[in-house]
């Protein structure tokens, strides 16, 4: 591949982890960390290792920057820290391949891995795997919102359902006590109203 094709790459990778991430910063807080079963366990865990391992790919090709041993640290808890740090690593990236010639994909690349085993590839080589490797993760990312936005309806009809029918067994007890029964606003849960303990009113 041509270095033109590189530094489309590099673009896109931009382009890309742009329209993910703000979908991902759109996604209500529960449902953004929910562990979901993919390999890093949910949408936090697999934006966290992509930005880990182009790190650990940008170290071993400019000898600079972090080398994560770990490739399902989390680098971030934030999300919005993750982001800027997404942001940096990306003009990052378009920078260092911008570095190369043609003469230089051509060429053998040495590095160390994780385990420090010394290993040597042609750059170009390793190029394509970056950015495949990124294309991956970003395609189990992308699943994870669809996911968690199919999710989100699921979610949001089941606590509907619940307060509907809730509404109907309310009326049922104004109907057969002749008084009022207990609040079930949303608001007295908030500001710490209490609840019976079922537990003890079923045991006895």
């Amino acid at each position: 591949m041509s270095v033109d094709q590189f530094k489309q790459f590099a673009a896109y990778n931009k382009w890309a982890n742009a329209r993910l991430y703000a979908a991902a910063l759109d996604l209500p807080e529960l449902s953004y960390r929910l562990h979901i079963g993919v390999f890093f366990g949910g949408l936090h865990g697999t934006l966290n290792h992509l930005l880990l391992t182009d790190r650990l790919w940008l170290k071993r090709l400019t000898g600079e920057g972090d080398h994560p041993n770990r490739l399902d640290a989390i680098l971030y808890e934030d999300r919005m820290e993750l982001a800027r740090a997404r942001i940096a690593e990306d003009e990052r990236l378009i920078t260092v391949i911008e570095k190369y010639d043609e003469a230089a994909l051509r060429g053998l690349h040495s590095y160390r891995t994780t385990s420090g085993m010394p290993q040597s590839h042609v750059l170009g080589d390793i190029l394509l795997h970056l950015f495949n490797h990124q294309t991956h993760h970003r395609g189990q990312a992308h699943a994870c919102l669809s996911i968690l936005t199919v999710l989100g309806d699921i979610l949001l009809h089941l606590f509907n359902h619940q307060t509907h029918h809730r509404g109907q067994a309310h009326a049922c007890l104004s109907i057969l006590t002749g008084g009022e029964p207990p609040s079930l606003d949303l608001l007295v849960f908030q500001r710490g109203g209490t609840a019976p303990d079922l537990e003890k009113l079923t045991s006895r």
